[in-house]
């Protein structure tokens, strides 16, 4: 029996902060890798990584179009909509776009991998038909994290998927994980995090920190006996490190998630100095006015 929206949600279902006002159109379940040891989303059972059929979802946004009137933006769930073929994602765009004409964007996490068999010319049809972006979690720069928490990829793979989104001209948005590389390794995290976003210049950048509600042990033990959470300040000056690090032209940046102690916004590089004078601020303030205390996290 589906909720509202009228969708057969398999839960749960996640989605970026920024999509809150978005129609959440489920046309996965789950994640295909799955693996990332930080990443607690998709181990409930049903969860399994499943594509929902292309009549499920015709059936889905005709629901939609009936009940919801004009819908101006679109999310395509789970995890891993785009390990869809080309194939199925232009017919889910064709479907949006008949019976929910008034969409003004697709959006859809992408993990890097997912574009290792699709063309630029091929992303640039799909923006055509309204995919225009794609949230990427590159979790960190540094190739020795990337392996340690199984995340598969690897800088240069995280930067040739980045690219190839720009050159079909669909906008990217890119996560960072602060304390990904706990205290040992916090600064080249900071460091190679920051060359990896230089590098690929995204529409839009996001820090959250690594947090867990269940698997903390499981993930300390597969990182390795070098690992140890960095303390609030620890984070802090990772941050500072980070963005003392980034050369970007006009990348909107948030760092408001429910995880961040410090919360930070703006567009770097023209808001880079008052950013750093605000973490400065952070660091040096005995009152810690400018920080969140742990029951206002909203972890």
């Amino acid at each position: 029996m589906f909720q509202y929206p009228p969708i057969n949600y398999i839960e749960p279902v996640f989605r970026p902060p920024s999509e809150a006002q978005s129609l959440i159109l489920q046309v996965t379940n789950g994640c295909s890798w799955n693996k990332c040891t930080y990443c607690e989303m998709y181990r409930a059972p049903q969860k399994k990584f499943r594509p929902k059929s292309i009549a499920d979802i015709t059936e889905e946004v005709i629901r939609c179009s009936a009940a919801l009137g004009a819908v101006r933006k679109v999310f395509l769930a789970d995890g891993d909509a785009m390990a869809l073929s080309f194939k199925r994602l232009k017919e889910i765009l064709l479907v949006i776009k008949e019976y929910l004409p008034s969409v003004s964007r697709v959006s859809a996490y992408c993990l890097p991998r997912n574009l290792l068999n699709i063309t630029v010319e091929e992303l640039s049809e799909l923006r055509e038909l309204g995919l225009s972006l794609l949230y990427v979690g590159a979790e960190s720069g540094n190739d020795e994290i990337l392996e340690k928490i199984e995340k598969g990829e690897t800088f240069e793979t995280t930067k040739d998927a980045l690219l190839k989104i720009k050159a079909a001209g669909i906008k990217s948005s890119v996560m960072i994980i602060n304390g990904m590389g706990g205290s040992r390794y916090s600064h080249q995290h900071a460091i190679d995090s920051a060359r990896l976003v230089n590098a690929v210049q995204p529409d839009y950048l996001a820090t959250l920190v690594l947090f867990f509600h269940e698997s903390e042990a499981e993930f300390v033990k597969s990182f390795g006996d070098d690992f140890e959470f960095c303390n609030q300040r620890q984070l802090i000056e990772e941050m500072q490190t980070f963005i003392s690090h980034l050369d970007l032209g006009k990348t909107i940046f948030r760092s408001d998630h429910a995880s961040n102690y410090l919360v930070l916004k703006g567009v770097l590089g023209r808001d880079k100095e008052k950013l750093l004078t605000m973490i400065d601020g952070a660091l040096n303030s005995e009152s810690s006015v400018f920080l969140r205390s742990e029951s206002s996290r909203g972890l």
